[in-house]
């Protein structure tokens, strides 16, 4: 694994969100209109960790309306927020909000700048399923990450070694929101890793008990029915005023995690997200500025609207529109 450092994006990943807005920006030789608010092409960059988020909110859009193609680039925070700001796209999901100074920059570049807060997302905190914790405190998660706490048994008795954090990526978001709110700003211990994705955090958890792995709950929650239907049967469904309730991946375990002024722990379910029980959470905000009208715009709309707020309550994370519903199991 490779020691986890925060990089610049590939100048190849900037080329290619050129190239597909370049392409939609053709307009064909009609000469007609570029786009609509539901045709189109378009190239939009997303800050990975919420790739599994945006795949579905896609999936969706591009069914209901079969003339609009969303080409998502998945990439770093900051990758994202630059190609913004060098006018390379025009909408963007981030785990920030952009400034005031920025926004005013693209007003003055393009003549609108949206910003909304589209849901918030909780960091989950994943093991295998052989290794015996249940509970880590926000405490004992910062003297992991600072390298102060490196073996299993100085938690709570136990055969296993040495702890070997796990991240997605050099230079994630996930990384850097535990790095400003848990250790202000300070440096990771050596115990601390990176993959190349999300997906590769799973196989490292699952295969290695000593693992501990830190992702955003999108990648943890299995609505196992949801996934199971067609792109047509989800969008009829998310017609239906009930939304699935979520459950977790069964392929490793989802820590509680005790806030220091708490006794109690808490899984990163959307309910304790909404009333701030689960101590490790982040907004995530979708930016676009494209005019009314055009297709960038459009399906900003579309994940601020209704529709789009299902689809992410679908997902396990909160959305920021809906509330979750509480249900008491006698």
């Amino acid at each position: 694994m490779k020691r986890l450092h925060y990089g610049k994006m590939a100048n190849m990943m900037v080329a290619a969100i050129v190239a597909i807005t370049a392409l939609a920006s053709c307009g064909g030789q009609s000469g007609k209109p570029k786009n609509t608010s539901t045709s189109g092409l378009i190239a939009i960059a997303v800050d990975e960790s919420f790739q599994n988020i945006m795949n579905q909110e896609i999936d969706v859009f591009e069914y209901t309306y079969p003339n609009a193609n969303i080409i998502p680039y998945y990439v770093d925070e900051h990758s994202a927020i630059d190609s913004m700001l060098e006018l390379k796209t025009k909408l963007i999901i981030t785990a920030h909000e952009l400034k005031d100074v920025q926004k005013e920059y693209l007003r003055q570049k393009n003549g609108v700048c949206f910003s909304q807060r589209i849901a918030v997302d909780a960091i989950a905190l994943i093991v295998n399923k052989d290794n015996p914790i249940e509970i880590l405190s926000v405490s004992e998660i910062k003297e992991i990450l600072l390298g102060q706490v490196t073996q299993w048994n100085e938690l709570e008795p136990s055969k296993l070694k040495t702890i070997k954090v796990v991240f997605d990526h050099q230079g994630s978001s996930t990384a850097r929101y535990m790095k400003d709110s848990l250790l202000c700003g300070a440096d990771f211990g050596p115990n601390v890793y990176a993959q190349n994705s999300n997906p590769e955090v799973f196989k490292v958890v699952e295969n290695d008990k000593n693992a501990l792995g830190i992702i955003g709950v999108s990648w943890v929650s299995a609505d196992m029915k949801a996934q199971s239907l067609s792109v047509e049967e989800r969008a009829k469904n998310l017609a239906e005023e009930n939304v699935t309730t979520t459950e977790f991946a069964s392929t490793i375990k989802v820590l509680k995690v005790r806030p220091d002024d708490s006794i109690e722990a808490y899984k990163p379910y959307q309910a304790y997200i909404y009333d701030g029980t689960y101590p490790l959470f982040r907004s995530i905000y979708a930016t676009c500025s494209g005019v009314g009208g055009s297709l960038p715009h459009g399906f900003y709309s579309f994940i601020t609207g209704f529709l789009g707020q299902k689809i992410i309550q679908q997902t396990g994370v909160l959305p920021a529109t809906i509330q979750p519903r509480m249900v008491s199991l006698n």
